[in-house]
């Protein structure tokens, strides 16, 4: 044993948790910022391009009536009608520009929006569903619960908000470049006398505004910085809660059967409790930021005009120059409050980045792993022989407690191999070999000639017809209407060919037996050479056992089987078994044992070669037929 077992280091370890990461800013980039880069990038750059455009008409649009504002109080306080009417056909003028460039605008932003979603969407799902990240990341440690609602939710926000985001700061960028020039030009020179000396302010509104405005930002971002975690505490508690009902009711049967509604429906008030609480603390949060934007909002309304009204009453500016210095002042501070209106929009995205973020940290961090396989990992790779081969595995969980310790062992093309004793044990080597359990050090390497199908304890049902679940993982149009109806036939499932082309949720409709019947009917379909059971025949009554076990056998007579299982009456089926039982220190032992009637040699193929290459083809098919009945006679 090496010093990193000793000293318990955790397998699998070197996810960059714990290292200290870059800025939140800097993440995000990496994360969402190749979608610029990626192979709709022209498209993404035109329409950007185009947003862009758009943007800049949008704040030529309120410089418009700022300056149609001014030409109207003027005509209203010279009692014009000629340019009172000239006013009405420019605001319908300036109305339909509105009305168009506001509806081009929204439709090219959802249009980037969609996309850029849908490429970070894609990223991360085929991450998750891809060399088993799904099954592992639910024993990684880690803030990464609920992918499929980060997946679903989070992203959706992370994109939507940060286009939002980031179009509304360049829209008021423009807005202010644009105001500040206006209301410049419109404030004039003010003059102030302090100790006998007169003091020239130019622009004093704008300096006014930019004061005002910044005292604002800087106020609401204090008083609404716990805002931040309340709205990641009530996102966190609304998935968890979202995730219990799912389960429920992917878990309906069960629960019915155990009369679990009592049990389950206090669950669901514990897990909105928490929804409750994370609520209760954003409503604080809310409270104190509404508190002071709502005065912020009134007051901005009045202010301006508070104080450029001295100077319309000395005569020194005209009604409609009040009126558009005051509109210029509010457009100004609404283009630097712009912490201010966003704070809580800030907050809700932050908090859905995080989340994508720590999904995608946690499965970068399994792919990384998978890549550059080390001391603490498994390391399972194809051979150059037709050999299943374990060099020194040692399997540990996903905290680093060792579980099976420098296990070694050969299973050559033919054989049928059980695996029995520790349960626990047992199942994660199955996982090991599948590829999905990562935790360990230590060599698997697969055989050459075939690739291994493996069969769960509950074959995996997906919602549609029965015809896909039939032929899952490959597509229906794979295998004739014949094959289809053959192999049900054969599992004992005839009475399912009416409703083969039916759609529904078959992990619902169909018992444990027939689900574990049906992946018998799979098997058949897709004719493996190497087939992995993992307790694939527990649902099922002894007959139905014998009978599936005995079709197998005789479907693929040259086959190599391996078998988790845990029951005697297995063993009849198999020449060799592994035994995985705990010593006193709570490692897995392995013992092997084979059936001398039945055992064949090391290196040799059970299907062609079973007692070597010198005996004739007759005498070997006379000692097969031999054996053949002595096993009828044992079972």
């Amino acid at each position: 044993m090496g010093s990193d077992l000793d000293n318990g280091a955790p397998f699998g370890d070197g996810n960059g948790f714990d290292r200290p990461g870059p800025g939140f800013f800097r993440q995000f980039v990496r994360l969402a910022g190749p979608y610029w880069q990626s192979g709709e990038k022209w498209k993404v750059r035109g329409l950007v391009g185009l947003l862009l455009a758009l943007t800049v008409a949008q704040v030529v649009i309120p410089i418009l009536i700022n300056l149609w504002s001014a030409d109207l109080f003027d005509a209203l306080e010279q009692k014009s009608m000629d340019r009172f009417f000239v006013q009405i056909g420019e605001i319908c003028l300036i109305l339909l520009a509105s009305m168009t460039v506001t509806t081009t605008h929204l439709r090219v932003k959802r249009a980037i929006q969609l996309g850029w979603r849908r490429w970070l969407t894609r990223r991360l799902q085929d991450n998750w569903m891809a060399m088993g990240h799904h099954y592992q990341l639910m024993h990684m440690p880690g803030d990464h619960d609920n992918p499929d609602g980060r997946i679903a939710e989070d992203i959706r926000n992370t994109t939507e908000a940060a286009l939002d985001l980031m179009h509304s700061l360049f829209y008021c960028a423009l807005l202010l470049a644009s105001f500040v020039q206006i209301l410049w030009s419109l404030s004039g020179d003010l003059l102030v006398t302090i100790a006998d000396t007169d003091f020239s302010i130019p622009g004093h509104m704008v300096w006014v505004a930019l004061i005002y405005a910044s005292a604002a930002s800087f106020l609401a971002l204090w008083v609404g910085r716990p805002l931040i975690h309340a709205t990641d505490r009530r996102q966190t508690a609304e998935a968890n809660f979202r995730f219990g009902l799912v389960r429920a009711r992917e878990n309906s049967e069960a629960i019915a059967l155990l009369h679990g509604e009592v049990g389950e429906r206090r669950r669901f008030s514990e897990l909105f409790r928490g929804i409750e609480g994370a609520w209760n603390r954003q409503t604080n949060g809310l409270v104190r930021l509404f508190l002071f934007t709502s005065g912020y909002a009134v007051f901005s309304t009045a202010f301006p005009i508070l104080i450029a009204a001295p100077r319309y009453i000395a005569g020194v500016i005209s009604l409609g120059q009040l009126m558009q210095t005051a509109q210029a002042f509010q457009q100004l501070s609404q283009a630097l409050s712009w912490p201010v209106d966003n704070l809580q929009r800030v907050a809700e995205w932050r908090a859905s980045v995080e989340r994508v973020l720590a999904l995608h940290e946690a499965l970068q961090a399994l792919k990384d792993d998978a890549s550059r396989p080390d001391a603490h990992t498994v390391i399972v790779q194809k051979s150059a022989i037709p050999t299943l081969c374990f060099h020194g595995l040692t399997i540990a969980n996903a905290d680093g407690a060792v579980v099976i310790d420098g296990f070694s062992a050969e299973i050559v093309g033919g054989e049928h191999v059980l695996i029995g004793g520790d349960p626990g044990a047992a199942v994660k080597l199955f996982k090991v070999v599948a590829g999905l359990w990562p935790w360990g050090k230590g060599t698997v390497d697969l055989p050459c000639d075939a690739h291994i199908f493996f069969m769960p304890q509950r074959p995996y049902m997906p919602i549609g017809t029965l015809r896909g679940v039939l032929t899952y993982p490959s597509a229906m149009e794979c295998f004739p209407e014949h094959q289809l109806e053959a192999s049900l036939e054969q599992v004992g499932l005839g009475h399912l060919l009416s409703r083969i082309d039916d759609t529904a949720i078959w992990e619902q409709n169909l018992t444990a037996g027939e689900q574990q019947r049906l992946g018998f009917a799979r098997l058949l379909l897709h004719r493996p050479k190497w087939v992995f059971l993992q307790e694939a025949t527990d649902a099922l009554d002894p007959d139905g056992e014998r009978r599936l076990m005995q079709l197998l056998i005789d479907e693929f007579p040259t086959a190599t089987i391996i078998t988790v299982g845990f029951h005697a009456e297995l063993e009849q089926y198999h020449q060799r078994k592994l035994t995985l039982s705990p010593n006193a220190d709570g490692l897995i032992l392995v013992r092997e044992s084979r059936k001398d009637w039945n055992q064949p040699k090391r290196g040799m193929n059970w299907g062609g070669r079973l007692f070597g290459t010198l005996l004739r083809r007759g005498e070997r098919r006379a000692m097969a037929d031999g054996l053949t009945k002595r096993g009828d006679k044992r079972r």
